[in-house]
C-alpha cells in the first residue's frame, strides 16, 4: 500500500446542473453505467493505484452516498486500509457548513492529520476517468514540486470553459487564467506532445485534480479566507510555490450537467470505448449485489447497448443504450439513445399479477413503450404505451414528473407514468 498519500475525495455542492438527478442525492452518488455510482470512479483510481487511505467529503443530500460507501468499501481488519466519510459538521472553530473546495478541507484538516502522510491528493468526486496516481506523485516528487496540478491538453474551442495554465520548458506553471476570452487564447499555449499538437490541443487545462505536500497543505489552510483551490489557492500559489504540470492525455470528463452526463454514458456503448470498463489493471469496484443473470425473452433485439445484471428483457428493441440493474421492459417496447438506471427492488410475481388486475402500473417499462433520447432514473414507473421522444425538438421544461434539459428527457425518480402518456 501506498503510504506516502492521503486521498481527500471532495463531494462536490449542490449539483443543481446535474438536477433532477441530483434533487435526492449528492453528484457523487449519482448512478453511472447501469451499476456504479460516479464516486466509485476516484476510489477505484485511487485503489488500482495502492492508495487505500482514502476520505470522502460530503455535505449535501448525502444519505444515499454515505450508505453506498458504507456498503461497498470493506478492507481486512487486518489492514490500516479505508474510506471514510467526512459530513459537514458544526465545531467552535467552524460554525458553517463548507463554502468551497479549499475551505472543506480545511475543516477536515484535524482527521487528516491523524495519520501519517508526505502527500495530499485531492480529487473531485464527479469525473470519469482512469489515472494511475503513482505515476503523477512520482513526477511530483522527481521534480521537488510542492504542488501538482493534472492538466488536460484541449483545443481552442474546449479552452474557455477551463482554467487554463501556461507552462515553461520544464512543466512547472508561470501563469493562470480561468476561462479565457477566444481573443487571448495565443498567448495561452503550452508545450504538449506531437499527438496533442497534431489534433490541434495546445492549451493546458486544470482537471481538478492535486497534489500538495503535506506542510504546505497545513500552512495554506491556516488562512481562513480562501475557500476554493481552483478559484484562489491555486492563483495565488503561481509565482510562490514550486507548481508542476503533469499532462494527461488519456479521456477525462467531468460531469457537470445533464448533456455531458448523458454522453458520457451512452458512450460506453461505443465498440471501443473511450472509457474502457473491460481493463483488467483498471478495474472499476462498486457494491457487489447478488443479482442474477440478465433474461431475455422473445424476439429481442439488441444492438450496441450495456445490459447489466438482473435484467428482464421481453420482447424489446434496444440500441445504443444501457440497462441499468434489475430493468424490467415489456414487450414491444423500443428503447433508442437512452439510460435506464434501472431499480432498487424486485416486485415479487404475486404483487404484478395483482397490480395488473388493479390496473395499478409495475415497476419499470409497460409494454409498446417507445423510448428514445432519455434518461429514465431509478424506480420508476412507466404504462404501456408511453411515448418519449427527446431530442432538439423540445423546449427545456420542468414538471413533477419528468424535466427536459437540451432536449433530453429525464424522468424523475420514482415518477409514475400512465398509459398512453406521451413527451
Amino acid at each position: 500500500m501506498n503510504k506516502s498519500a492521503l486521498a481527500i475525495i471532495l463531494g462536490g455542492g449542490q449539483g443543481s446542473r446535474l438536477a433532477p438527478l441530483t434533487e435526492t442525492r449528492s453528484k457523487p452518488a449519482v448512478p453511472i453505467a447501469g451499476k456504479y455510482r460516479l464516486v466509485d470512479i476516484p476510489i477505484s483510481n485511487c485503489i488500482n493505484s495502492d492508495i487505500k487511505r482514502m476520505f470522502v467529503l460530503t455535505q449535501f443530500n448525502s444519505a444515499s452516498l454515505n450508505q453506498h460507501i458504507k456498503n461497498t468499501y470493506h478492507f481486512s481488519h487486518f489492514s490500516t486500509a479505508f474510506v471514510d466519510i467526512l459530513a459537514a459538521e458544526q465545531t467552535p472553530d467552524n460554525p458553517t457548513w463548507f463554502q468551497g473546495t479549499a475551505d472543506a478541507v480545511r475543516q477536515c484538516m484535524l482527521h487528516f492529520m491523524n495519520h501519517d502522510f508526505d502527500y495530499a491528493l485531492i480529487l473531485s468526486g464527479d469525473q470519469l476517468y482512469q489515472m494511475d496516481f503513482n505515476q503523477m506523485i512520482k513526477a511530483h516528487h522527481d521534480s521537488g514540486a510542492t504542488i501538482t496540478i493534472a492538466t488536460l491538453p484541449v483545443n481552442s474551442k474546449e479552452a474557455p470553459e477551463f482554467g487554463i495554465l501556461k507552462t515553461d520548458e520544464n512543466s512547472f506553471i508561470s501563469s493562470f487564467i480561468e476561462k479565457p476570452a477566444a481573443d487571448l487564447l495565443p498567448q495561452w499555449t503550452s508545450e504538449v506532445s506531437d499527438e496533442m499538437k497534431s489534433e490541434g490541443k495546445l492549451y493546458l487545462a486544470s482537471m481538478g485534480i492535486y497534489i500538495f505536500n503535506k506542510d504546505l497543505l497545513v500552512e495554506l489552510m491556516k488562512n481562513p479566507n480562501t475557500k476554493d483551490f481552483g478559484k484562489e489557492i491555486i492563483p495565488q500559489s503561481i509565482g510562490k510555490e514550486k507548481i508542476l504540470s503533469y499532462q494527461y492525455e488519456g479521456y477525462w470528463t467531468d460531469i457537470g450537467n445533464i448533456d455531458s452526463f448523458f454522453e458520457a454514458n451512452l458512450g460506453l456503448t461505443d465498440d471501443i470505448p473511450k472509457f474502457n470498463l473491460f481493463d483488467n489493471s483498471s478495474k472499476i469496484y462498486t457494491r457487489a449485489r447478488v443479482l442474477p443473470p440478465s433474461k431475455i425473452t422473445g424476439t429481442s433485439t439488441i444492438d450496441k447497448s450495456i445490459i447489466t445484471e438482473g435484467c428482464i428483457i421481453n420482447g424489446t428493441t434496444i440500441e445504443h443504450s444501457v440497462i441499468g440493474i434489475r430493468s424490467r421492459i415489456g414487450f414491444g417496447s423500443t428503447i433508442l439513445n437512452s439510460y435506464l438506471m434501472g431499480n432498487d427492488y424486485y416486485q415479487n410475481i404475486e404483487e404484478i399479477r395483482s397490480n395488473i388486475q388493479m390496473n395499478i402500473i409495475n415497476v419499470g417499462i409497460g409494454e409498446r413503450c417507445f423510448i428514445n433520447n432519455t434518461i429514465v432514473d431509478k424506480d420508476c414507473r412507466i404504462g404501456n404505451d408511453v411515448r418519449l421522444n427527446g431530442g432538439k425538438h423540445l423546449a427545456d421544461t420542468n414538471t413533477p414528473l419528468y424535466t427536459v434539459k437540451d432536449g433530453i428527457i429525464v424522468v424523475k425518480k420514482g415518477a409514475i407514468l400512465p398509459n398512453g402518456f406521451t413527451v
